[in-house]
């Protein structure tokens, strides 16, 4: 493709409906769209009798992020990742912490123009040895993360995921065929919470959750968000982390996260940290290795521990590491238990910062 970048990209996963109208097949929304309409997400729209990605090539910015704040605590921990993402999203959340890209409707002619090439390029350039798809859902500009994807490859550079996981079965499995790690947002284990707050629902995340750790080598971690009062009661956290125990085994890495007022939700308080401290009480109860606290200052609670000796292997305050003991090849240095996840030579982190990065066209 080259530095040229396409305003109307040809978008995949769309037929045709007997009555006239296109459906995308991207997500389960299923939107059904006539000519000049856009799906739910926003860049995905019908352009005569095809479908367009418009936000194809173009960015609402980049950045250099340590890991951990994906969140991925167990991914080359310490490491750079370069971060970017455009605009829509194909859930609603009331919630939302980055509505002003996800909901933007404006994006389409104000954001950074960068070619798969260029973003591959600046990674290398930068230092970072992975590039992450976040800020706004990677699913709905699949085609151009996709080719992302392939030009980081080419580089050796690694690829993240950081995503709700609301995608239909064929597209994600080219998704994440080439993906190298996945942050998954676990919103709630309720389908209500999921119907009333997110105009999605649950069983398509877990059905993608599955299919990463049955079926793909995706190295992949999960997100909850707690919200006072609407999905951080006892019960609800014992059945999120007794489906995870049961289905994706006691090794996948869950975060729980505190809430702040946001959005269409600025009258809910924030999250008290001792819910979170609870939460985490709760699912190591129920069996799970590697339970981190997030947004808060909480060193117990982001703190990798050996599920075999229980020694402390990498402190972390927020997303700053303070000490590092796991072996090069993925080992407590005490008892020899297998500690999961990617891991590697550690030659320091790169600490609790975020540096804009401006492309250079023509690169």
């Amino acid at each position: 493709m080259g530095n040229d970048v396409t305003e109307l990209y040809p978008a995949r996963w769309w037929h045709k409906l007997e009555d006239g109208r296109i459906q995308c097949d991207l997500c389960p929304r299923d939107c059904r769209l006539h000519d000049g309409q856009r799906g739910a997400c926003f860049v995905r729209m019908r352009e005569g009798d095809h479908m367009v990605l418009t936000t194809y090539g173009r960015s609402s910015g980049f950045c250099i992020d340590p890991i951990e704040k994906k969140p991925l605590n167990h991914f080359y921990p310490g490491l750079s990742v370069l971060s970017f993402g455009t605009a829509g999203c194909n859930l609603a959340c009331k919630f939302c912490q980055n509505w002003d890209i996800s909901k933007s409707r404006d994006m389409d002619r104000l954001m950074d123009k960068a070619s798969p090439e260029q973003i591959a390029i600046a990674a290398e350039n930068s230092g970072c040895k992975s590039v992450a798809f976040t800020y706004n859902d990677p699913v709905i500009f699949a085609e151009y993360a996709i080719d992302t994807a392939h030009a980081c490859h080419e580089r050796g550079i690694q690829t993240v995921a950081v995503t709700a996981g609301y995608v239909h079965a064929e597209p994600r499995r080219e998704f994440y065929a080439v993906m190298d790690a996945a942050n998954v947002d676990l919103k709630a284990f309720t389908d209500d919470f999921y119907f009333k707050l997110t105009g999605a629902r649950l069983q398509p995340v877990l059905d993608t959750l599955a299919y990463l750790h049955h079926e793909t080598k995706v190295w992949t971690e999960i997100t909850t968000l707690l919200i006072p009062g609407y999905n951080d009661s006892d019960q609800e956290i014992e059945r999120l982390s007794r489906w995870v125990r049961q289905e994706l085994g006691p090794d996948v890495p869950v975060h729980f996260t505190a809430f702040h007022p946001d959005f269409k939700m600025i009258d809910v308080p924030s999250t008290p940290v001792e819910t979170l401290t609870r939460a985490r009480k709760i699912a190591r109860t129920e069996g799970l290795h590697y339970i981190y606290t997030g947004n808060v200052h909480d060193t117990d609670g982001g703190t990798t521990f050996c599920p075999g000796c229980g020694e402390a292997l990498i402190v972390r305050d927020w997303h700053r590491i303070l000490d590092y003991k796991v072996t090069e090849d993925g080992y407590c240095p005490h008892c020899h238990t297998a500690i999961a996840g990617r891991f590697g030579r550690y030659e320091g982190a790169f600490g609790n910062q975020r540096i804009p990065v401006r492309l250079r066209m023509g690169a």
